[in-house]
């Protein structure tokens, strides 16, 4: 069977994957201390990270390429290591997980609504806003643990960015090319929409992070521009990873 160009992806997150067992944890012992609001951001940001990924499993499964559907898989179990990493910093604050947040459900419900092109752009629109929040939350708080745990699960999102990229090029190349723009150009109104939610959601959290909520969608707008550009770009062109705004 031929190699794909996944299987360099599955190498990566399985590379990930023993660098991160070599490495351990935080320290869960030192504790976090941070202000309400950011606490409530948090907890919200753990909800969507907390998930079996079985709906987008099982499309990859159906893509028919078994490289790619291993990616996928190691993907999502970096993305429930998240959900760990957030509920045990949550836990050394004293504060509990929540059961479920209205966004969450909202994103989930575009997520299954068609197939797995569908699935991956609105998911896409999940990491780009996580790459600036995980961003704000390791570099605008002092508390050690929690700009660690915030440092390591950014790193993560700045490598699924281009993964994802990556498929979507591929999906979007299966459409007319006077079609593939005008996608992407729907693509950056549903994340303004995303981004100007999360950031009246989270405009408290944010301000004690050293963000104004303006600035946050700005931010996440000026990434939008690589992801496109990445996702837009024909097969075999070398970029700048998309996080890197």
């Amino acid at each position: 069977m031929q190699t794909t160009g996944f299987a360099i992806w599955t190498r990566r997150f399985e590379e990930e994957r023993a660098r991160r067992a070599a490495q351990g944890d935080p320290d869960w012992r030192e504790g976090a201390r941070l202000h309400r609001e950011v606490w409530a951001g948090i907890q919200r940001f753990q909800v969507g990270e907390d998930g079996d990924g079985a709906n987008l499993v099982a499309k990859a499964d159906r893509a028919g390429d078994p490289d790619y559907a291993r990616a996928v898989r190691l993907f999502v179990a970096e993305e429930q290591n998240h959900a760990r990493l957030l509920a045990r910093l949550l836990a050394a604050g004293g504060m509990p997980t929540l059961n479920g947040h209205w966004t969450d459900r909202v994103f989930v419900r575009l997520r299954r609504l068609m197939g797995l092109r569908l699935e991956l752009l609105v998911l896409m629109v999940a990491e780009v806003v996580a790459l600036r929040y995980y961003r704000a939350l390791h570099e605008g708080t002092d508390d050690t643990l929690t700009s660690e745990v915030a440092g390591r699960i950014l790193a993560d999102e700045q490598r699924h960015v281009p993964f994802h990229c990556e498929r979507l090029r591929a999906s979007l190349a299966e459409l007319p090319r006077p079609a593939r723009r005008p996608v992407m150009a729907l693509w950056r109104l549903l994340l303004l929409a995303a981004s100007l939610v999360v950031a009246a959601d989270h405009r408290r959290a944010l301000r004690r992070l050293g963000l104004a909520a303006p600035r946050f969608v700005a931010d996440v707008m000026a990434l939008s521009g690589g992801v496109v550009a990445a996702v837009l770009s024909p097969a075999g062109v070398e970029r700048s990873s998309p996080a890197e705004g």
